[in-house]
């Protein structure tokens, strides 16, 4: 699962959530905007917050409810569960289970 934050419609820039039957990772894909535009772009949209410029904390349950609605694999939520228990297990989850550390990527093509 991808969370991207591009230029969208009128050069703005926005965030939207992709490869969402993917689970087997979860990154913030940043094309070509500001650090300061993809900090307010992701606040705006409920998805979370930029950490630093190489992290991001992604709000799971925003997450969840942009993805889950969209997503065509049978077991989906059962792949939810795994990919947030690996980041409780990897450290990236939060102590109350609320946001998901995740690594910041260059979006492709973008």
């Amino acid at each position: 699962m991808i969370v991207e934050v591009v230029t969208g419609a009128d050069e703005r820039p926005e965030a939207r959530v992709v490869d969402i039957d993917d689970l087997s990772r979860c990154v913030l894909a940043l094309g070509q905007v500001t650090d300061e535009e993809a900090a307010e772009v992701l606040e705006r949209s409920g998805l979370g917050r930029m950490q630093d410029a190489g992290t991001a904390q992604l709000d799971a349950a925003a997450l969840r409810a942009a993805a889950e609605p969209r997503a065509t694999a049978a077991d989906w939520s059962a792949q939810w569960d795994a990919m947030v228990d690996q980041a409780r297990s990897e450290g990236r989850l939060s102590g109350d289970g609320a946001s998901i550390r995740v690594q910041v990527e260059s979006a492709a093509g973008a």
